[in-house]
């Protein structure tokens, strides 16, 4: 099966039906992305998959229907992504254990919607749960990262 992820095509062989999550993490040794729960509940797996935000855990390997981006290929070797320093600059990280996926949803959101509400945030952010409760951090740095892409 061929995938390209973060910009490198990749061959693995493994079942079809292998969620994404295992092909990345044990196959491609693509640690970022992380086991949560395992039923598409707490968003800690969330990758984008042709710039969608989807849920690792869940989606079969024959099922990814384009170029797979993981929170290591969501900036660039010389600069980290809007969403990536607004979560430094918030210090929204407490364990840390959900955030890539909370940024991949995050960055999501912004691409499809640049100048978000706190309404919309909520909306998007509902489905990635942090054990920390950071919520107020993650909204802000969401505001700040919009805020930013808007004056690139």
């Amino acid at each position: 099966m061929k995938l390209t992820v973060n910009g490198t095509a990749h061959e693995v062989d493994v079942e079809d039906d292998m969620p994404l999550l295992w092909v990345l993490r044990d196959e491609l040794n693509i640690k970022g992305v992380k086991y949560g729960c395992g039923v598409a509940q707490c968003g800690a797996c969330t990758v984008h998959i042709d710039g969608e935000a989807v849920r690792s855990c869940q989606t079969a390997a024959a099922d990814v229907w384009g170029e797979v981006t993981t929170i290591e290929g969501l900036g660039t070797p010389d600069a980290m992504h809007a969403v990536q320093q607004a979560w430094v600059d918030h210090q929204v990280a407490q364990c840390g254990y959900c955030q890539s996926g909370q940024m991949m949803q995050a960055a999501a959101l912004l691409a499809e919607n640049p100048a978000p509400t706190d309404t919309d945030i909520d909306i998007a952010m509902n489905g990635n749960l942090c054990r920390c409760g950071t919520y107020n951090r993650i909204r802000a740095a969401v505001k700040t990262a919009a805020t930013k892409l808007q004056e690139a």
